[in-house]
């Protein structure tokens, strides 16, 4: 059973930052991507960020030079810094992980970032 744990969430004003972190838990045969996706209230759920094991990234053009993803392949851990925040980017940031060649997806359970103006 695959599961992940997201952390890092929280309240913060616009201007600052946060890091997120999702670490995965149990048998993964091969990570596809590992990345998140963020969901604002009223809103469907978008694209923030992906990343391979190999290093490729997709981000999204709203978080483009303000949010960086990485990853520690050792660990099956994703991060996400986020830096010059705006109440726009409030939302439930979650989790997502593919593998097996892309024939399964884990989502994690959502954090909440909350950015006041």
């Amino acid at each position: 059973q695959v599961q992940l744990v997201e952390s890092g969430g929280g309240l913060v004003q616009a201007g600052g930052s946060l890091r997120l972190s999702c670490a995965a838990s149990g048998s993964i045969f091969r990570i596809n991507t590992m990345g998140w996706y963020r969901q604002a209230p009223g809103k469907q759920r978008e694209l923030v960020a992906t990343i391979t094991p190999g290093g490729s990234t997709n981000v999204a053009d709203s978080v483009k030079g303000r949010f960086t993803i990485s990853g520690d392949t050792t660990k099956n851990t994703v991060y996400l810094q986020m830096s010059s925040l705006k109440p726009e980017d409030t939302a439930v940031y979650y989790c997502n992980l593919r593998y097996n060649r892309g024939y399964l997806e884990v989502w994690g359970q959502g954090t909440l970032v909350t950015v006041s103006s």
